[in-house]
């Protein structure tokens, strides 16, 4: 495992001798890595820098009121070039698909990140794999910068932190996650309308792809490990999106004596995409390791290609033989 630690200085004096500023999120973009990348934005315009957003992907609906996501683009090629290269929220170069060949582009490079898998794989690197999201650690970047926070950036910061702790559920919330919530509802932040919108609210293809994938649930080892599957017909007779299987592997591990829960679906690529969690103390990690995937100790993910029951049953058999271990 890579050995952690923050390093917002270091970042702060390369983003200082910044002009031009690609921020980038991972590929299959979340709460956090859009959060990380439209508040360091809000920071950076307000430096006078010229930050650019980039994403190897759809911005999901539910998160489209974050302030500046309009921004965000797809990268061309065409870009002239940049000072610096920000990666957030982004645990190793494949995370970052297409957005890689603004790497050579860049005079410097830069992440910031919380996944313990991180190889450190920028020029500077302010990793912890302990913080419950990437957005507790651009918190603590933009205070080095000397910015105030704002209501922009309370909510971009907000969406991270709450979305990459369930909401405040997760075994890795701390305190360090209320510290910094005690601070962003005193900027106004609109607490209930984006707890609603983020936790409460589903678009209808979501809601009944969330039908299909309860009615495809199976329990293992007296209930202990939950699993469920998506077809792509389910995604189509839904007409559902990718982004709307994003949390239904929770269902699984909500379930009373269920220690881990994995969630497999086809992707419009060829691939199948694993969703795996757990309940503190197990870990599902190690086994996403194993399979060339990567994560944190309770949710963790996954991408293999091959046959949807032949893979689910290869991923199935190590979540048992963890369990039995």
């Amino acid at each position: 495992m890579t050995m952690m630690s923050r390093n917002p200085d270091a970042i702060a004096r390369l983003i200082r001798d910044a002009q031009r500023i690609a921020i980038c999120s991972h590929i299959n973009p979340d709460g956090d890595t859009l959060g990380c990348a439209t508040a360091i934005r809000i920071a950076l315009l307000r430096m006078g820098k010229e930050p650019f957003l980039f994403c190897d992907g759809k911005v999901p609906d539910q998160l489209a009121f974050l302030p500046g996501i309009d921004e965000m683009r797809i990268p061309t090629g065409d870009e002239a070039p940049f000072d610096l290269m920000l990666a957030v929220d982004v645990s190793d170069i494949r995370r970052l698909g297409c957005c890689d060949q603004l790497i050579p582009k860049s005079r410097h490079t830069a992440q910031i990140d919380h996944h313990p898998t991180n190889p450190l794989f920028m020029e500077e690197n302010s990793v912890d794999g302990d913080a419950p999201a990437a957005c507790i650690l651009i918190r603590e970047q933009i205070a080095a910068l000397g910015i105030e926070i704002d209501r922009d950036m309370s909510i971009c910061l907000y969406t991270g932190i709450s979305t990459d702790t369930g909401n405040f559920a997760f075994a890795s919330t701390n305190a360090e996650c209320f510290q910094i919530m005690s601070e962003l509802m005193g900027k106004d932040l609109p607490l209930a309308k984006l707890n609603r919108i983020l936790f409460r609210e589903r678009a209808k293809p979501q809601v009944l792809l969330m039908g299909r994938a309860l009615n495809s649930l199976q329990y293992y080892e007296n209930g202990q490990i939950a699993a469920m599957k998506l077809t792509l017909r389910d995604f189509e007779e839904c007409e559902a999106l990718s982004e709307h299987a994003d949390t239904l592997v929770n269902f699984g591990l909500d379930t009373v004596g269920t220690r881990m829960a994995m969630l497999a679906r086809e992707a419009q690529d060829g691939s199948i995409k694993f969703s795996l969690r757990a309940k503190e103390p197990d870990c599902v990690s190690d086994i996403a390791q194993s399979f060339g995937g990567g994560g944190h100790p309770q949710a963790s993910g996954i991408t293999l290609y091959g046959k949807l029951d032949e893979t689910a049953g290869n991923v199935l058999d190590a979540m048992i033989r963890k369990l039995n271990g």
